[in-house]
């Protein structure tokens, strides 16, 4: 018999699954650190079209995938928009600080290279 997979259920580590070093990776791009920090300021769902990212749909599509498999966001379906969560209670739990050092960081040096927003 054949198992088939949902596409529109997406794999996400469980708590006691998520890795630091994958967490680190994921956060050591720019453009998903962008998406991070969106998602931090506006601490609710956001649809994958709410980010005005510069680079190409499926290299925005890599950088929410690498996200999702790291730990970092939970992405689900509600009708046809694919929604994203930060998994800040279980970063939090994990990694204590971890988060919201990055993102002071973050801030930091958007501040230092002019980029605040």
């Amino acid at each position: 018999m054949t198992t088939t997979t949902n596409p529109r259920v997406l794999e996400h580590p469980a708590r006691d699954r998520i890795r630091l070093e994958e967490v680190l990776h994921a956060f050591s791009d720019a453009v998903r650190l962008q998406i991070v920090r969106d998602m931090a300021r506006e601490g609710v769902e956001l649809s994958c079209s709410h980010f005005d990212l510069p680079v190409t749909k499926s290299t925005t599509t890599h950088h929410f995938r690498v996200l999702r498999e790291s730990g970092v966001i939970q992405q689900v379906y509600r009708g046809t928009a694919k929604l994203n969560a930060l998994r800040r209670e279980d970063l939090d739990a994990l990694f204590p600080g971890l988060l919201d050092s990055v993102l002071a960081s973050v801030d930091a040096q958007a501040g230092r290279e002019g980029g605040e927003d």
